[in-house]
């Protein structure tokens, strides 16, 4: 039982997913135009919730929000379902398996047995698609992998009801209806008015201004965690931005990319000059990134280097600031 599928690798695996089933259904979507039309574009601290020990600190929405904007605004219908046992979640991937169907799941990261032992954490916002099975082994097309893989009946069911935050509860996801053409101009305006709203949001704990409240603790952390803790923190933030969440530089990347393709459709050659912005913003996030990990990792020469990657993050903020202000005006 094997369908059919192209397997496309992409930078992030929600975007991937959503292009990649699209394109099984003969609509060419890129992933950066996923991306932008579902407004991808977030941070949020969230000091209540941990994940690995430390507080949560997301660069992307919730998981399955890309995918939902995506599909209002151009007008799909997701069909979604999400179980109370292995044994159900299995019977409903199988008899969409025989229909020729696949499917994109969300999963835990730490099980993933094809995942390098560097990226297996406890991360349970992952996606793939499921795109057949031999014997007692699922074909995976995993977005964020070169090659399609596969995982067993086990694998599989331990990732799909991994434990802990943002448990996946077996959630499985594929789109159901499509209009004749998508209609892509009103659903980019859309999007990119719901990232400047986010980023923009005055509020201490979301967009720019959460940027600016990560930057004053992580002054503060050495201090007042000890610096184990306060390392273990920043670890965990370069980790969500760069290794799984792609969310500082290689967000800024995508969204580059997603301006470039919206400049053409819409005729507006501000977005083109915007795409440069974004993408010159993600190399300082990547510089940012290199630096903390340094701290983390014992390899920061500098005396006061909490400080100085603190002020970069606030820099960064002041820049997509106003960033966002130009883009909300150039639509």
């Amino acid at each position: 039982m094997k369908i059919n599928f192209a397997h496309h690798q992409s930078a992030h695996c929600e975007n991937g997913v959503v292009s990649n089933l699209l394109k099984h259904k003969g609509y060419q979507v890129s992933e950066p135009m996923v991306f932008g039309i579902g407004s991808g574009l977030f941070f949020v601290y969230i000091p209540f919730l941990k994940v690995n020990y430390a507080p949560v600190i997301s660069f992307r929405p919730m998981p399955g929000i890309i995918f939902k904007r995506f599909a209002n605004r151009v007008g799909i219908k997701i069909k979604r379902f999400k179980f109370q046992n292995e044994k159900k979640a299995e019977k409903a991937l199988e008899l969409e398996l025989k229909r020729n169907n696949p499917v994109g799941l969300q999963v835990g990261v730490y099980n993933l047995t094809y995942f390098p032992d560097e990226y297996r954490f406890h991360f349970n916002a992952h996606n793939l698609v499921v795109y057949g099975k031999e014997k007692d082994t699922y074909l995976i097309s995993d977005p964020v992998m070169e090659t399609t893989t596969t995982l067993t009946k086990k694998e599989l069911n331990r990732v799909r009801f991994a434990k802990g935050a943002m448990s996946p509860k077996g959630h499985m996801y594929y789109p159901i209806d499509f209009p004749k053409e998508l209609k892509l101009e009103k659903a980019i305006v859309k999007g990119i008015k719901t990232v400047c709203r986010d980023m923009l949001a005055p509020v201490p704990y979301v967009g720019v201004r959460g940027m600016r409240t990560i930057a004053k603790l992580i002054r503060k952390w050495p201090k007042k965690k000890g610096v184990k803790i306060a390392n273990h923190y920043l670890g965990q933030l370069v980790r969500m931005q760069e290794e799984i969440g792609t969310g500082g530089g290689g967000f800024r990347f995508i969204y580059g990319a997603f301006l470039q393709e919206a400049s053409v459709i819409l005729n507006n050659t501000k977005l083109k000059e915007l795409s440069i912005e974004i993408t010159e913003i993600g190399d300082l996030w990547r510089d940012f990134a290199v630096d903390a990990s340094r701290i983390y990792k014992n390899r920061s020469v500098e005396l006061d280097a909490y400080n100085k990657v603190a002020d970069k993050l606030m820099e960064l903020s002041y820049k997509e600031e106003e960033f966002y202000k130009k883009l909300k005006k150039s639509i």
